[in-house]
C-alpha cells in the first residue's frame, strides 16, 4: 500500500505547500503541481499532565 493514498492520512505538496486530508482510499496516488504528495508523518500531541 505503499503507492496509495491512506484514510485519515495528511499529504502536502512540496511545490506550493497545498495540503489534504484523504477522506476515502484510493490506489492512485494525489498529485499536485505535477508531482505526487508527500504523506505527512502524525504529530505528537502535548501530554496533559
Amino acid at each position: 500500500m505503499a503507492d496509495s493514498i491512506q484514510l485519515g492520512r495528511r499529504y502536502q505538496c512540496n511545490v506550493c505547500g497545498c495540503m489534504i486530508l484523504c477522506t476515502k482510499p484510493s490506489d492512485e496516488m494525489v498529485e499536485c503541481c505535477d508531482q505526487n504528495m508527500e504523506l505527512q508523518q502524525p504529530r505528537k500531541l502535548p501530554s496533559s499532565d
